[in-house]
């Protein structure tokens, strides 16, 4: 900050992040520190390649005034990328009754008396702020753990163990359903084994009955029983199946 008698600049340099083809703004803050009000007149080097807005004004006792220097889009970067161009910002105690339309280049006369302030500005180029990084592939959610090679061509110990995991991740679950697979058949055959033994049961049973009606002797009542048992003991498996 540039500290004078009648006016606080902020900044001391103008910084343009400088772009090809565009045009670029930065801000002055001008500060009235004193109880009078002050005219200032901003002038530059370089007047066709800048434009500001305001470039003369009145500041009221203690408040502030922005100026917005606007730098033209160039055509070419400077090789070395410095920047000759200066500003010169004058101020002086004016009237209270002083507006924009009273400010006279006779105001800023040192020649004829009157008390002038002057601060010198420099111009920056600085770099253009970087556009954010695309997002990488691999930091997708969901996708699988990739491995990435060093230098020297090998992999690191975190990687590889990233990558080890990705690949058991992505097959065990073969091996859990061929197990699921090996179990369903098993259980099949098992199912297919008790109805051709409930099937072979009934074949038995209709002919003791068929025998019985033709012999008009009864089946002990027993032997009844222990049929019916198994019958249902073989029913409860094949729907637990």
């Amino acid at each position: 900050m540039s500290t004078g008698e009648l006016l606080d600049i902020e900044p001391q340099e103008l910084q343009f992040p400088f772009e090809l083809r565009k045009q670029i703004s930065c801000s002055l803050q001008l500060s009235n520190k004193t109880e009078k009000y002050v005219a200032f007149k901003v002038k530059t080097t370089n007047p066709k390649k800048y434009c500001v807005r305001p470039n003369t004004g009145v500041v009221l006792p203690r408040s502030t005034c922005d100026v917005i220097v606007t730098m033209q889009a160039q055509k070419e970067a400077p090789g070395d990328m410095q920047c000759k161009d200066k500003f010169l910002l004058q101020s002086v105690v004016t009237s209270p009754v002083a507006t924009a339309k009273d400010i006279t280049p006779e105001m800023f006369n040192k020649e004829a008396g009157h008390h002038v302030e002057e601060c010198k500005l420099r111009v920056l180029y600085v770099a253009p702020p970087r556009p954010p990084s695309p997002v990488r592939e691999g930091s997708e959610e969901g996708s699988s753990p990739r491995a990435s090679v060093s230098d020297n061509g090998n992999l690191s110990a975190s990687e590889f163990s990233a990558a080890s995991r990705g690949f058991v991740e992505r097959y065990e679950p073969q091996d859990n359903s061929s197990e699921a697979r090996a179990l369903i058949l098993k259980l099949t055959e098992e199912k297919n084994s008790v109805m051709k033994q409930n099937n072979r049961l009934q074949q038995e049973l209709e002919l003791l009955r068929h025998q019985t009606r033709k012999s008009g002797s009864g089946i002990p009542f027993i032997y009844v029983v222990l049929i019916g048992l198994i019958g249902i003991i073989l029913g409860y498996l094949v729907k637990k199946t």
